[in-house]
């Protein structure tokens, strides 16, 4: 009896009890299913990182394995057959190997639009324009001689590109295998499409010495530009895990404007070589130079700039009112998000400024806010905070684009310039993972972090931007520098 009444006891005397059981044992199916869930994501990004790195490392070895081979096979050819033109040769070998020790030498620390999404970002040495200088004057020889050969030029490249390292080499200066291997493969590219019409004479006959020859010689050097953006963008895929289209594309923004400029100079020196010999390279390269040294200095402007606003953003670290890193960690994750989301350059660089900037107006406040968290905050005081921040931040000096997304970052999503969703979106994800709101392990905390951003989606955060976000953490590679 007491083993039957026990049963009919708790069905008939203590429903209370067996409630209890039944939550008891929903909770554990629904942790259980939780888990699951979990262990199979966690499964199915280990199976993403590994297809990532495959492909990254088939694309590194396959450009630097081009790369090299071509390079061995050119100076064995060059060795074997002896160098033609030996002037024209070492004229613009030299011109190579100086610009290639300027661009090393004087290359700046990090811009802050170029690309690397780690928290303040040493942004990508982006591939800039006045790189390109050194392959223009090498092809420019090229076209102008009628006895040297395709491998001869890559020869002259490989050998110039080395000889232009010495100096950053022995300085301490960090140097890029990618780009000298994009060099050879655009100059190789280059030389085929002239060389072989050139010699043969098939050029002059079919375009004669006309404005024909000068559009033909544009568009080569259009060309092999598009083929070095495509080249970059895939090494950039390899080493940091971006998506290809929006890296391809910062690649094919950076093209025109300087880049412009140094394909027309770099037409000029080869109709200029073969009508007046060598001596008009020195005062043509000069320009080229002069552009390039005046670029970098301006890099250099920009990552002092951009340095200068980050200390200011940690106004708010220092004085207690946010956790430290916070900005740094806001502003590289918003990169990734608007990196995602297809964002130029300029406009990425604006988003950086905000997202550093965006808890400065808690300065303002006479009660710091717990933990620094402004989301859980009612809205007008969130408003507040934004207003205030705004105020600040016009005067600084920066850019009054900046100014507008920190002062709209607290509004519905659908009044917000598109910066300012990110921010505030990237900011309440923050938020919630490392603050005191945060539940469970790291990666629990995400899961419930993003979910509560898209219960959100109706008044407070874009959806879009809050997909974006989770595509981007779901990659893991938004902290690494490009």
């Amino acid at each position: 009896m007491a083993r039957q009444g026990g049963p009919l006891h708790l069905r008939s005397g203590h429903p209370r009890a067996i409630a209890r059981i039944a939550e008891r044992h929903a909770r554990a199916v629904h942790r259980a299913r939780r888990q699951r869930a979990e262990t199979a994501a966690a499964r199915e990004e280990g199976r993403e990182r590994i297809s990532r790195g495959r492909y990254g490392g088939l694309t590194v070895v396959a450009v630097y394995g081009a790369a090299g081979a071509l390079a061995v096979v050119a100076l064995v050819w060059t060795e074997w057959h002896g160098v033609r033109q030996a002037e024209a040769a070492l004229a613009f070998g030299a011109l190579i190997a100086v610009g290639e020790a300027i661009r090393c030498v004087e290359a700046p620390p990090a811009l802050a639009g170029g690309g690397g999404e780690c928290p303040i970002r040493a942004v990508s040495p982006r591939p800039s324009p006045p790189r390109r200088p050194r392959l223009r004057p090498a092809r420019a020889a090229r076209r102008g001689a009628r006895r040297h050969g395709v491998l001869q030029v890559v020869t002259v490249v490989v050998a110039a590109s080395l000889a232009g390292l010495v100096a950053p080499l022995a300085l301490g200066c960090p140097v890029d295998p990618g780009h000298t291997a994009r060099r050879v493969l655009t100059a190789a590219f280059a030389a085929v499409c002239f060389q072989p019409l050139h010699r043969t004479g098939r050029l002059a006959d079919w375009l004669g010495h006309g404005p024909f020859i000068v559009g033909y010689l544009l568009a080569l050097l259009a060309l092999t530009a598009l083929c070095d953006a495509v080249l970059a963008a895939a090494l950039a895929r390899a080493r940091t895990g971006w998506p290809y289209g929006p890296l391809l594309r910062d690649e094919l923004r950076s093209l025109p404007g300087v880049g412009a400029a140094v394909c027309a100079t770099a037409a000029v020196m080869a109709l200029t070589v073969a009508v007046a010999g060598l001596w008009p390279v020195p005062v043509l390269a000069v320009p080229l130079l002069l552009i390039q040294y005046s670029y970098r200095r301006y890099a250099g402007i920009r990552a002092t700039y951009r340095q200068t606003i980050a200390s200011l953003a940690r106004a708010t670290e220092i004085a207690g009112y946010t956790p430290t890193g916070h900005a740094r960690e806001v502003a590289g994750l918003s990169r990734a998000v608007g990196r995602e989301l297809g964002l130029s350059e300029p406009r990425l660089t604006v988003l950086e400024y905000a997202a550093l900037m965006h808890d400065i107006g808690q300065l303002s406040l006479v009660d710091p806010v717990p933990a620094g968290a402004t989301e859980p905050l009612p809205a007008p005081e969130q408003r507040k905070i934004a207003l205030l921040g705004g105020a600040v931040v016009r005067q600084t000096g920066v850019p009054a684009e900046v100014a507008l997304v920190v002062e709209r970052q607290a509004d519905p999503y659908r009044e917000q310039p598109l910066a300012a969703r990110i921010v505030r979106a990237v900011n309440a994800y923050t938020e919630l993972v490392g603050g005191p709101a945060a539940e469970g392990a790291a990666g629990v905390a995400a899961l419930r972090a993003l979910e509560r951003l898209r219960l959100a989606t109706a008044r407070d955060f874009d959806p879009v931007v809050v997909e974006a976000l989770a595509t981007v953490l779901s990659r893991g590679v938004y902290g690494r520098p490009r």
